[in-house]
């Protein structure tokens, strides 16, 4: 049985834009369908800052690989045992925020990664191969060459050691966590800040000295989405559910609110 294929990895490894479905109120299988249908390429399954638990978040994942839509988690720094668990039970990727250093992303690429490249325990391939899985030095080899892994960059002292953090193998992308960084700057929201942009392009030299992709998070506004993507940013949130049911039932309510005015 083939390897089930990671949308996201193949769309930054053509150069292309991967948008996100952040996945924190939601908690059924259908909303991977949902995304697909509406055009995103993979779920943002917060187990950070969302109340998922791990096997809400596998239900959704496994639903997800027959939906077109690539599964990925976002696991608390501390809690590489809920990343690996949920990559052997459907999920094809994990964020880890706030990663300050190449050591800190050493552990996450260890944590992550099957040898040689980690030391990631093998469980069995079941969900990642369909059940019908080839021997494991092939299982593990195809699964490392399809799970995301990603570290996330909130500080200026992240932003520093970029090119040290890109640098680290088994790592695939930097994502910038605008909101978060924004805040540890002190000038929380303000994503265009030239502050934020000097940040931006030292991310970009960095993963492009390395050969890895910027991630953007936290960034919606038409002006700034595009010029951090002028920057080389292709693996990008693009809003979490709640946000965007809101922002959907409040055009609708406002639209029959109205008719009768």
């Amino acid at each position: 049985m083939p390897i089930t294929q990671n949308i996201a990895l193949q769309r930054i490894r053509q150069n292309q834009i991967s948008i996100g479905l952040g996945v924190q109120i939601s908690r059924g299988p259908a909303i991977g369908a949902i995304g697909a249908a509406a055009g995103f390429h993979w779920l943002f399954i917060d187990m950070e800052h969302g109340a998922t638990s791990l096997d809400q978040a596998s239900a959704i994942s496994i639903a997800a690989l027959g939906q077109g839509i690539t599964p990925i988690v976002r696991v608390c720094k501390d809690a590489i045992f809920e990343g690996t668990r949920a990559l052997d039970n459907g999920a094809m990727g994990v964020v880890v925020p706030h990663i300050d250093n190449a050591d800190e992303a050493h552990v996450v690429a260890q944590a992550y990664r099957f040898p040689p490249v980690g030391q990631r325990s093998f469980g069995g391939p079941a969900f990642a191969h369909g059940f019908r899985a080839p021997d494991p030095a092939t299982a593990q080899r195809e699964i490392n060459e399809n799970v995301l892994v990603c570290c996330m960059i909130e500080t200026p002292e992240a932003v520093k050691n970029a090119a040290a953090i890109a640098a680290v193998p088994g790592v695939d992308a930097l994502m910038i966590g605008t909101s978060d960084l924004t805040a540890s700057m002190g000038i929380a929201g303000q994503i265009g800040h030239p502050d934020v942009q000097a940040a931006y392009a030292t991310v970009a030299a960095g993963c492009h000295a390395h050969g890895k992709v910027l991630g953007m998070g936290g960034v919606y506004d038409e002006k700034w989405a595009k010029a951090y993507v002028d920057l080389g940013a292709r693996f990008i949130l693009g809003g979490a559910d709640h946000a965007l049911l809101l922002a959907g039932a409040k055009t609708r309510a406002g639209f029959l609110n109205g008719l009768l005015s």
